[in-house]
């Protein structure tokens, strides 16, 4: 018998929202009270940040940073520690990029129901290689490479690697599997499958993710210096180790400059790449 038009089945209604079946909303509370927690056990002394005196003792300190150095003899150094700066960002996010499409396709299921007996050691080894930060990178790189930006290169590479690795792992596992399989019903073996199927489809997604991280190295490439692996971190330890401000002014302005390009051409390649 058929159902009146009149007498349809009422939708069912969404779930309380505390109930068991909300898991964003437990999520949200968890996360909440991990803040609350921090802010319990962290001793933040927010009465002795806000007072007068830090407020004085502050503006004392950023007065010494004026005027800025601007002597030729030391922009041409702050140019050629620019310069090493890039020059590090660039290589090391190549490299990594390079490593990490290597380490993606071992540590991803191309197929489903695929063994991908490499995939769980491979996803170990990203994650000690991202695991690590670039500056403890950098301190062990130096005894072996010694000071100077080779080490602060290869510091980069490695931990972008375990970044760029995974994400491009996670892009290859989500690509839509039609056009591989469709190349796999005519007998086409694995590489071809990935070479003329898959990498077209996520090929803008790792171009986006790779510019992404160049953004993040010119940042981690200025700091690394401070430990001796070159560019405007080892000006920038140095000056400020002597407390002379007005070059460290220079210094800290000429990697804002440096990030502001970097970050403007970046935006616009991945403009470019998405149209």
């Amino acid at each position: 018998m058929k159902t009146s038009p009149n007498h349809r089945q009422a939708p069912p209604l969404p779930p309380p929202i505390w109930d068991a079946r909300c898991k964003a909303c437990w999520f949200a509370a968890g996360l909440v009270a991990l803040v609350i927690a921090s802010f319990w056990s962290l001793d933040l002394q927010w009465g002795q940040f806000l007072s007068l005196q830090a407020a004085r003792d502050m503006g004392r300190f950023l007065g010494e940073f004026f005027p800025p150095n601007v002597s030729p003899d030391f922009l041409t150094k702050v140019t050629v520690g620019a310069w090493e700066t890039l020059a590090m960002s660039a290589l090391g996010t190549v490299l990594a990029a390079i490593a990490g499409l290597a380490l993606a396709l071992p540590a991803s299921r191309l197929v489903a129901g695929d063994t991908a007996f490499a995939r769980t050691p491979t996803r170990w080894l990203l994650n000690a290689l991202r695991a690590i930060p670039e500056l403890v990178w950098a301190a062990l790189l130096l005894i072996s490479a010694g000071l100077g930006p080779f080490a602060g290169t290869l510091a980069l590479a490695l931990h972008t690697t375990g970044v760029l690795g995974r994400l491009f792992a996670e892009a290859v596992e989500n690509a839509p599997t039609g056009p591989g399989d469709a190349l796999r019903t005519q007998g086409v073996n694995q590489g071809r499958v990935f070479l003329y199927a898959t990498l077209p489809q996520i090929l803008p997604q790792l171009l986006s993710y790779t510019l992404y991280r160049w953004e993040n190295n010119i940042r981690a490439a200025a700091v690394l210096g401070v430990v001796g692996a070159g560019g405007l971190g080892q000006l920038l330890a140095f000056h400020m180790g002597l407390f002379q401000m007005g070059k460290t002014a220079t210094v800290l302005g000429a990697m804002f400059v440096l990030v502001a390009i970097v970050d403007a051409s970046s935006h616009l390649s991945r403009r470019l790449i998405t149209r």
